[in-house]
């Protein structure tokens, strides 16, 4: 059974899963109609080009995850900054956040995944109404050639007040790539502490 600092903790993902299993629910005709059909050829459509980033948000590993976490940080009914948002992903990313239901034997996990585009417009509603901000407490970066890997320890609060308690704790963890000229983050995949558990002091500032 969820406590009630879970069920106030989770809207956000709610929203994201829900906009998940939506995009991936196939159309079906009337009746059955067209189960047999031949598959159509996609109509390919042109996308629209990334924002540009700003180079002093992807010159480092640091500083590309800090721009995430500035970018969907603010007061309820501040709009976030998604052009920013979305210039720090390289094309094809996915942000999976894990859903985790608590078991008599145990716990079970599983994840959504969604784009960043997919990620703001599911967002919206949710910022319009709840101040959010999200800040890095710890960190282990590890990089090899041109590819690394963030755990990124966060905490979640309503305020900027650096006093406030945080209503959510967990890890972030960043796959990101260096293409020769700049940093893009391939995935981030989150889970919450109440569900993984307390979070290891290696992946806290001390």
């Amino acid at each position: 059974m969820r406590s009630k600092e879970d069920t106030l903790r989770r809207p956000l993902f709610a929203a994201l899963l829900a906009l998940t299993v939506a995009c991936a629910a196939p159309e079906s005709g009337a009746d059955g109609e067209g189960a047999g059909a031949e598959p159509m050829a996609a109509e390919v459509q042109e996308m629209p080009p990334a924002p540009m980033a700003d180079p002093a948000d992807v010159e480092s590993v640091e500083a590309i995850v800090t721009a995430v976490y500035e970018s969907i940080s603010g007061n309820a009914g501040v709009p976030r900054d998604w052009d920013r948002f979305r210039s720090l992903f390289l094309p094809g990313a996915r942000l999976m956040p894990v859903a985790t239901e608590h078991l008599e034997n145990g716990r079970r996990s599983s994840i959504s995944s969604v784009s960043p585009e997919e990620f703001a417009a599911g967002s919206e509603g949710f910022f319009e109404e709840q101040g959010f901000f999200e800040v890095e407490i710890g960190n282990v970066t590890e990089t090899y050639g041109d590819i690394a890997h963030r755990f990124s320890s966060y905490a979640s609060m309503r305020t900027d007040d650096p006093n406030e308690e945080p209503f959510n704790r967990g890890i972030n963890s960043f796959q990101l790539l260096h293409d020769g000229e700049r940093w893009w983050i391939l995935t981030i995949f989150w889970q919450h502490e109440p569900d993984a558990g307390p979070i290891p002091d290696k992946y806290l500032d001390s």
